[in-house]
């Protein structure tokens, strides 16, 4: 059996700092509720496109709209408390 392996080496090395920091994995993770709840709205929405809305995905839809403007809400509201504790 031959094994094909490369002669050459890659032509773009991949930087060292290609892993997010610290703060950039925090920040993702304080933005995860907010990322849910699109999440869960799109779901809603896309259940919607090869079929007419019933009562209930009106409902679904509803809910998950709450979800959003509820998870930005809480986002905005912790925003100026982490701020304040790094100044």
């Amino acid at each position: 059996m031959k094994f094909i392996v490369a002669r050459q080496q890659p032509v773009t090395a991949l930087p060292p700092a290609l892993e997010p920091t610290d703060a950039e994995l925090d920040a993702i993770e304080a933005e995860m509720p907010v990322i849910l709840a699109e999440v869960e709205l799109l779901d809603a929405l896309i259940a919607l496109l090869d079929r007419p809305a019933s009562e209930f995905d009106g409902r679904r839809i509803r809910r998950a709209r709450r979800r959003v403007l509820a998870a930005r809400r809480d986002a905005a509201n912790k925003a100026p408390t982490v701020a304040s504790e790094v100044a």
